[in-house]
């Protein structure tokens, strides 16, 4: 009996690895900024986050939050380098989205503010940059609301590329927010993605049924 559990636990390890084509991405203030503020870079810091999610045929999702509930608009998205071809869909409010966030492709203007000061320099990739439709404030990602960004791939490549590319620097996203209630601005880069509590669930309910099964054999 012992053998079988053991067995089966090891298929349920490997297949929650296999499984997994979700990652959360959470995000830290830019630092050396001249407008830097403390509690605005704590509000970002805990309110931002991007859900990276596989999309199916050679697409990957990535979906930006604003948890809320302080007050805060993320105006810009940008993109450093990695894996990723070019953006095939926004999806904001014309596009089935959250009502009211209503973002455009920006190829004029590709940096976000205080790009110099992260280490390596963020450099985002032409073309692959969004911004919220004026007015910013009202049309960017404000509190409880999304942003949806599908990227096409680079041939040949997969979800778990851009998973690895996030994990060694290759690939980097910055966020820009401005409306605090201070009204000042800031910039945040990506830190180091975990697995979305949903992958990890599926882990456990594996664990879980697999005790029930040995339960029934006693």
């Amino acid at each position: 009996m012992r053998s079988l559990l053991q067995a089966v636990a090891g298929i349920l390890f490997l297949s929650f690895f296999s499984q997994v084509h979700a990652y959360s991405v959470n995000f830290s203030c830019v630092p050396n900024m001249d407008s830097i503020d403390a509690t605005d870079c704590t509000i970002g810091e805990a309110q931002f986050s991007v859900d990276v999610i596989d999309y199916g045929s050679s697409q990957v999702l990535f979906n930006i939050n604003n948890s809320g509930p302080e007050q805060s608009s993320i105006r810009g998205v940008y993109f450093d380098d990695g894996t990723l071809l070019g953006i095939s869909t926004i999806i904001d409010t014309q596009n089935g989205g959250s009502a009211g966030v209503d973002f455009m492709q920006d190829m004029s203007s590709p940096n976000m503010p205080g790009w110099n000061q992260v280490i390596p320099t963020f450099e985002a990739t032409a073309s692959f940059t969004s911004v919220a439709v004026n007015p910013s404030a009202h049309n960017g990602i404000n509190e409880f609301e999304t942003l949806g960004i599908v990227f096409d791939l680079q041939a040949g490549l997969s979800f778990f590329d851009v998973i690895n590319d996030l994990e060694t620097g290759a690939l980097r996203i910055g966020l820009h927010a401005i409306d605090f209630a201070d009204t000042g601005s800031e910039s945040f880069v990506n830190t180091s993605p975990v697995p979305v509590p949903a992958a990890v669930w599926l882990f456990c309910s594996g664990l879980i049924g697999l005790l029930g099964l040995a339960k029934r054999r006693k």
